[in-house]
């Protein structure tokens, strides 16, 4: 039940109302999987994809902070909507235009925007938690950009903000290989803003939230649209690395990674070289 009139038709995500203008969003894993973890089905992809521009427009909003609830912020795609994309042409479609719509619509929000992150930061989740203006870690967090495990390409935001954040070859080493980052080294490497202990987590957050939007609006919203012009300009190899990603679903590897992650063993995916 969403506390915001404004948003009342928002059903995977909870909104709620602070003082100062700041808009809390929370990902919600009431019954998303038995780990108690937000997971992006066809709903929740597609509310993450449109929530951004509704903050934009939303006059009572100056700062969002999104987080998760239960054991994590986000968990991975949803398996079910993973194999309906790999099976149907129309799902894939679809889905492609709402993890498009999803980075732009981050990219372009006029508001500022603060991730706090807790436990596994996975999947379309992610995408909000690192592109946000001030990304806020626990340290004992674990994200993990799961694409190539998964059997596609790191597509979503991966290319277009994580060599800019930590350097290409860290950016391949974490992607290539899915190995996950703890937030404390995410703060080392440049990849969040901030890792914190676990229970300074959300008051960190929502300090700084207050202080953007007690901040001159018009100062804090025209820096975060000149900075986000470096995003921009690696829009061509954001849009390369998503159609990339999604010409995976239509091919094999995909259907040996949601079998290995449904049978919890490690993948085998076929050899030969497709190009």
């Amino acid at each position: 039940m969403n506390d915001a009139p404004f948003y009342a038709h928002y059903k995977s995500l909870r909104l709620r109302r602070h003082p100062h203008g700041i808009l809390e969003i929370v990902m919600s894993g009431e019954g998303a999987n038995k780990s108690n973890l937000a997971t992006a089905d066809e709903q929740m992809h597609r509310e993450l994809a449109e929530i951004w521009r509704d903050v934009d427009r939303d006059p009572e909003t100056r700062v969002a902070v999104i987080r998760g609830e239960g054991k994590g912020f986000s968990a991975g795609g949803d398996l079910h909507l993973v194999e309906q994309m790999a099976t149907h042409f129309e799902v894939r479609a679809r889905v492609w235009r709402e993890a498009r719509d999803l980075v732009y619509n981050v990219i372009n929000c006029g508001k500022p925007i603060v991730s706090a992150m807790h436990g596994p930061a996975v999947g379309a989740g992610l995408v909000a938690g690192l592109l946000a203006d001030i990304s806020i870690a626990a340290k004992s967090a674990r994200i993990i950009d799961g694409h190539t495990r998964l059997g596609v390409a790191a597509g979503d935001h991966a290319a277009i903000v994580w060599p800019l954040l930590c350097g290409m070859a860290k950016a391949k080493y974490y992607l290539m290989l899915c190995e996950p980052v703890s937030g404390e080294e995410a703060e080392r490497i440049g990849l969040v803003s901030l890792a914190v202990d676990d229970n300074d987590l959300l008051p960190k957050a929502f300090e700084v939230a207050t202080k953007l939007a007690n901040g001159s609006q018009t100062a804090i919203r025209w820096t975060k649209y000149a900075l986000n012009n470096w995003l921009r300009m690696a829009g061509p190899s954001f849009d390369t690395s998503l159609a990339l990603e999604f010409m995976g679903f239509s091919g094999p590897d995909v259907h040996e990674g949601v079998s290995s992650l449904r049978e919890r063993r490690a993948p085998d995916f076929p050899g030969g070289d497709p190009f």
